[in-house]
């Protein structure tokens, strides 16, 4: 089974559920962290990295001393990664999206690929868990292509523990898609519910079983309560504003492990989740 954990905005508390469950578990499970713009879950998690390897994406390289200012590379890339000026031909390898089109189109044969990079890829262990995050270079915009890489590492069988970007846009998409359920972390707060509302309509469009975590629980107003029975989805799992949780978190522990009465409540969310799949 494959979960990953996501929110509409950023500060919910995605990273504390997903990897708290992770500790709380007492089996072997994959945990991939595929917030690659801002990955912190080994922080949490503690693995040792056993291996790093850099992700390179391919970028088009013209011989332009034989180029003929055809202009067809040009005409089919959307991105305006290439452009043709006068006899000089640019390449712009930040805005490229490695389709390999302009390789198909060009007439003379003169275009091949080279890499970019970007970004790293490592891997570790700790005790049950086999760990894996990317890091994005810095300057790169093109999170996809990584956390692509990052999701290779998921488990054939057993179990496998997503830690997404936050928001809505394609990183999360990325890191979301092919999954067996989306858990959803949000805060009872205007902000949280406009957020929430969005990644909802995400995973309904990918038609995938979601659940949600409410943290803070105990602040805000009842408006994220109304709309997950509006919507039908089942909060699995509510988490109070304690200052004790926030000391945990700040401080880099882990809260199963600080105050052992969460590891319960935490197997018990997994439990929850196996039961809406598996029906």
């Amino acid at each position: 089974m494959i979960i990953s954990v996501a929110s509409g905005k950023g500060g919910t508390g995605k990273t504390t559920v997903s990897t708290n469950m992770a500790q709380a578990l007492e089996t072997e499970l994959t945990f991939l962290d595929c917030d690659v713009e801002e990955p912190n879950a080994h922080l949490f998690l503690e693995p040792a990295i056993s291996s790093s390897r850099q992700v390179e994406t391919p970028v088009p390289e013209i011989q332009v001393e034989k180029c003929t200012q055809c202009r067809k590379c040009m005409d089919i890339c959307r991105f305006n990664a290439i452009a043709v000026v006068g006899q000089q031909v640019l390449v712009f390898p930040e805005l490229c999206h490695s389709c390999g089109g302009c390789m198909l189109v060009c007439p003379e044969g003169i275009i091949t690929e080279t890499g970019r990079e970007l970004g790293v890829i490592e891997e570790g262990q700790r005790d049950k868990i086999t760990f894996a995050h990317g890091k994005m270079r810095v300057g790169e915009a093109m999170a996809p292509p990584l956390i692509k890489e990052v999701r290779k590492a998921t488990r054939a069988q057993g179990l496998t523990i997503i830690d997404a970007p936050p928001g809505t846009s394609c990183p999360v998409i990325a890191a979301i898609d092919g999954v067996d359920f989306v858990l959803m972390v949000t805060e009872p707060t205007p902000f949280g519910l406009h957020d929430l509302k969005l990644a909802v309509e995400a995973v309904k469009l990918l038609g995938i079983s979601s659940g949600l975590v409410i943290n803070r629980a105990d602040l805000g107003n009842r408006e994220v309560y109304a709309y997950a029975r509006e919507q039908e989805i089942p909060i699995l799992m509510e988490i109070p504003f304690d200052r004790r949780i926030a000391e945990v978190y700040s401080s880099g522990q882990s809260v199963v492990e600080a105050m052992p009465e969460w590891a319960e409540k935490f197997r018990e969310l997994y439990h929850r989740i196996e039961a809406i799949v598996e029906s």
